[in-house]
């Protein structure tokens, strides 16, 4: 990338001309998700602002609550909750809103509703911040199918229903990755100027990778074909090279390095956590989504993970995600212990 003549380059495609072009594409379209998006946008870059100054504002401490999930908050969690709820229901586009510190789902009241469901968890990673290593934000958006009074029941849908996905990564710098359905494009805030500026058009995962993501840790617990398989990453039994492991342990973070470099990300279920311990609405559905749109594959164990029907908001499911021939790997060896059995 020729980065002295970018510094020149006065044809910038932001975030927001980047939509409006895809929305020229549908002249049926009213600019709803144009508007939910920008809203979007704006809470990604207020989070990053709060991120950034973390230290310095106090914002790191625990909160003192703990949420749904027995994780004890931190002080940014709650704001980037806030601000997230906030944003959305000011749009005047959305009617139900599902986020990772909120037991119940968010009605929105009558005189702010549109057609959009958006599920988001507005800091993943966040007991890493302390320590300065990328955390992000998960978000993934579903339209309401007729006008009616929205119920839980709006949002327990598979992620193949999903209108579109993203993250944002705050970290060295501030990187919003999405899809709306046609490929997947990456983003980075210029600071200077505000804006979300096209960095990486059209990402695609490279068949293969190098790299295998996964907690190493659960190995005493993990189930026969995730140990076959990282087995095989350490001790390939064709001559080739072991694949190296990286693993930061946030899921933004690890997810953008494999969509960017190729390899596979695993959060398989083990004897202690055997749904494993990421969300399917707003972790799994939205990752797996950005995977297959850059033509990578998504899957839990048992099934195309966009495939899955949650039953519940806050359900965990296993995930193997990446490069299409190291997910096909995986696959193969449930599909020959399912044989066995």
């Amino acid at each position: 990338m020729d980065h002295s003549a970018d510094a020149h380059r006065t044809d910038l495609m932001t975030i927001t001309r980047f939509v409006l072009n895809e929305q020229s594409k549908h002249p049926e379209s009213r600019g709803d998700f144009t508007i939910l998006l920008s809203h979007i946008v704006l809470g990604c870059k207020f989070v990053c602002t709060a991120v950034n100054k973390a230290g310095l504002a106090k914002l790191i401490g625990l909160a003192g609550e703990t949420n749904i999930q027995g994780e004890e908050q931190k002080k940014l969690d709650v704001l980037s909750n806030e601000v997230f709820i906030k944003a959305l229901v000011s749009s005047g586009r959305t009617c139900i809103l599902v986020s990772e510190e909120n037991e119940d789902a968010i009605i929105v009241e009558p005189s702010k509703r549109g057609k959009y469901c958006v599920v988001f968890d507005p800091l993943d990673g966040s007991s890493n911040i302390d320590c300065g290593v990328s955390i992000g934000t998960i978000f993934g958006i579903y339209t309401l199918a007729d006008v009616h009074e929205p119920t839980v029941e709006d949002v327990l849908l598979p992620g193949k229903k999903m209108v579109a996905a993203g993250y944002c990564m705050y970290g060295s710098s501030c990187t919003l990755v999405l899809s709306t359905g046609a490929g997947v494009n990456g983003f980075t805030l210029d600071p200077s100027l505000g804006e979300f500026i096209l960095t990486h058009p059209d990402i695609k995962i490279p068949n293969k990778g190098k790299i295998y993501s996964v907690n190493e840790g659960n190995a005493k617990n993990w189930d026969g074909p995730t140990a076959a398989y990282v087995e095989k990453c350490k001790f390939p039994e064709d001559g080739s090279s072991p694949k190296s492991l990286r693993y930061i342990g946030s899921m933004v973070a690890d997810v953008h390095r494999t969509l960017l470099y190729g390899g596979i990300f695993l959060y398989p279920g083990d004897k202690k956590n055997p749904n494993g311990k990421l969300r399917v609405l707003y972790e799994v559905f939205p990752m797996s989504f950005l995977m297959e749109q850059a033509g990578g594959q998504s899957f839990t164990g048992k099934e195309r993970a966009l495939d899955l029907v949650p039953t519940k908001l806050h359900e965990r499911s296993p995930i193997f995600l990446g490069s299409y021939d190291e997910v096909e790997e995986i696959k193969a060896l449930y599909a020959a212990e399912g044989e066995e059995e």
